[in-house]
């Protein structure tokens, strides 16, 4: 099978199986969701989702969190995974958003990235999931399946596997793909369990192909 017939593959069964594929992080505007993808670092969806309605009820937008302690800020977030650095990197987060931005999410990922908290993953995200933009957010699900699936080849950074995908999806179709790998990863590819006898891709995977003799 030839790399475009793989892709083809794929794409033909997500959008069969998955025909929907969105964040399972909760939000209701840009601000709320750059805060949750800031605290999804190293989390899961789960306990942010348990974390931001309180959040946002004291910070309901980047001016009052602008003005927040970096102590307060800790106290809503402390059940999530670093919360000493992902409060300094909400509080210098929004100052920027306020001071530089004008309160207004910026859809360039290089303006996201010069703002705390941000690396090239979250800046993806948002320029994906907010404005439909064709940037592919690699993450550790995402990571493991498509190298598994064989949708890239000997790609060893976040960074290559990103390229290797932007390249090969369509740009309609990235900010889908994106949600579509992570999911698949979350409830079917899982990193020490996958559920190959359940999964639709089992007949084109690179990984299924070494352990099913």
């Amino acid at each position: 099978m030839t790399r475009k017939e793989l892709y083809k593959f794929v794409i033909d069964y997500f959008e069969a199986n998955m025909p929907i594929a969105e964040t399972e992080l909760n939000y209701k505007n840009p601000y709320e969701l750059l805060v949750a993808v800031i605290l999804s670092a190293q989390c899961t969806d789960v306990r942010v989702n348990k974390i931001t309605p309180s959040f946002f009820e004291r910070f309901s937008e980047p001016e009052s969190l602008k003005e927040a302690s970096i102590e307060e800020v800790f106290e809503f977030i402390k059940s999530c995974s670093y919360p000493n650095n992902k409060a300094k990197h909400l509080v210098g987060m929004a100052k920027m958003l306020v001071d530089e931005f004008k309160g207004v999410v910026p859809d360039d990922i290089d303006l996201l990235q010069k703002m705390p908290g941000v690396g090239r993953k979250t800046a993806n995200v948002i320029a994906s999931v907010v404005y439909n933009k064709p940037f592919f957010a690699v993450d550790t699900h995402v990571f493991r399946v498509a190298n598994r699936i064989g949708l890239v080849k000997n790609a060893k950074t976040p960074l290559q596997v990103e390229t290797e995908l932007t390249k090969n999806f369509p740009d309609e179709l990235i900010p889908k793909a994106h949600h579509w790998l992570i999911l698949h990863g979350r409830y079917v590819c899982k990193a020490k369990k996958p559920m190959c006898d359940k999964c639709g891709l089992a007949e084109v995977c690179s990984f299924y192909s070494t352990i099913k003799n």
